[in-house]
């Protein structure tokens, strides 16, 4: 009955880390589709009020740094910092406090 429980737990523990991924992603493609659409909307307002000075550049370029780290972490492409190197780093150190509490009985 226990390996049951457990089993249920972990798939259950499997489906919640696979929606937050998602919702991650779908944040990722909500700031995506922001971006581009603010953008635009910025870039005409330069060229039509004032063309001899493209300010437009400004928050394209670092609301597009803030996209490209977004995606970065959302996607893992630097797996180190994910959510699965998060997840080993708090068991290591619960299993660190564990061993020091045992080790102190």
């Amino acid at each position: 009955m226990g390996v049951i429980m457990e089993m249920n737990l972990n798939e259950e523990e499997k489906y919640l880390q696979a929606r937050k991924k998602v919702e991650n992603i779908k944040g990722f493609y909500g700031n995506l589709v922001a971006f581009v659409l603010v953008n635009a909307i910025l870039i005409f307002i330069n060229l039509y009020t004032s063309p001899n000075y493209l300010w437009f550049f400004w928050p394209l370029l670092w609301w597009g740094v803030g996209v490209l780290f977004h995606g970065l972490k959302v996607f893992e492409v630097f797996p180190t910092l994910g959510k699965d190197w998060e997840e080993r780093k708090i068991k290591e150190f619960m299993e660190k406090e564990k061993q020091n509490k045992n080790k102190w009985q």
